[in-house]
């Protein structure tokens, strides 16, 4: 990996926590993302905040600078199978999109029976279910098997502070919040892209293991990919030369995702519910160097992080 521990550990002190930019626009603030609206656009801030389980640990070095630029890579790599709301990605960390009224449902792909949360297929395959979001699923599959062909699982989008809930295309369209046509043309467009991503990722030595996509609709009437796409914060990776063995012994894939930050939450006795834990240095720095690795392996060149102040940066490059 190209960048040192030093660097990482220096990392910890240039963290984006929040932004406050009130030039921008009407402000929204997600999970990790910041977004301002203004004059039919959408400026996107993903800062250095890490989540999991639906909620907010903290922030790891330079985790926002690799989520932007990886997406952006990602939507560009994909532009010919779903069109996107990018326009310019003008800073490390802001990406430039056009306003879209987003769909109240992630589209969440899977092509192996694993995860750890609540929503994870896996949790529910443990306890016995064998109907996952309106799919059918065999007997004696085991943890991290690969399905016999990627399946669509929808998740219903909580409100801030909410649970995710996974459920079937039937039970999303009972809630009346996204019409039948929006919801096929966002199945389509995910369904497609995960197909790109997992054969870009397989070129790589990569395994796109799952992944979930949002959709927003433009003024228009268009169906778009938006906030982002294929990063280690919505997908999990695997290393595919590992892979096969480790399945065999019953161990965990090798991974640079997510599920990292996960593991040491469920090993300390934390699986959401209540005041999380704070994450220690050590785990800050080792799940950024994972970003890292994640970004560096899928696009194949080096990730440079910029050392700047990120308020300052973003002031001068957005003319603020």
């Amino acid at each position: 990996m190209t960048v040192s521990k030093d660097t990482l550990e220096r990392g910890l002190g240039l963290t984006l926590d929040a932004t406050d930019f009130p030039g921008l626009g009407a402000k929204y603030e997600g999970k990790v993302r910041d977004n301002y609206s203004k004059d039919g656009r959408r400026t996107l801030i993903v800062t250095d905040r890490i989540s999991a389980f639906d909620r907010v640990l903290g922030t790891l070095p330079f985790k926002g600078q690799v989520l932007n630029q990886l997406a952006a890579w990602w939507f560009e790599a994909t532009a010919d199978v779903a069109p996107n709301h990018v326009i310019e990605v003008p800073d490390p960390n802001v990406t430039i999109a056009r306003e879209c009224a987003p769909l109240p449902v992630e589209m969440v792909m899977r092509a192996y029976v694993t995860g750890v949360t609540s929503t994870s297929i896996w949790t529910h395959y443990a306890k016995g279910e064998r109907v996952f979001c309106g799919h059918r699923l065999p007997d004696g599959l085991k943890k991290h098997q690969r399905l016999e062909a990627p399946i669509l699982t929808p998740s219903t989008k909580a409100a801030k502070g909410g649970h995710d809930v996974s459920a079937s295309r039937e039970e999303i369209l009972a809630m009346g919040t996204v019409s039948a046509a929006d919801f096929d043309a966002a199945a389509e467009l995910a369904k497609a892209l995960f197909a790109r991503g997992q054969k870009l990722c397989a070129e790589r030595g990569l395994i796109l293991v799952d992944t979930k996509y949002e959709f927003g609709k433009t003024p228009e009437g268009e169906i778009v990919v938006i906030d982002e796409i294929h990063t280690p914060d919505s997908s999990r990776y695997w290393y595919a030369a590992s892979y096969a063995e480790r399945f065999e012994a019953g161990e965990d894939p090798e991974s640079f995702d997510k599920e990292y930050v996960r593991r040491w939450l469920k090993s300390v006795g934390y699986g959401g519910d209540g005041p999380s834990p704070t994450l220690p240095d050590e785990v800050r720095v080792e799940a950024s160097r994972r970003y890292i690795e994640a970004c560096d392996a899928i696009r194949g060149e080096p990730f440079e992080p910029n050392l700047e102040d990120p308020h300052a940066r973003m002031r001068r490059n957005l003319g603020l």
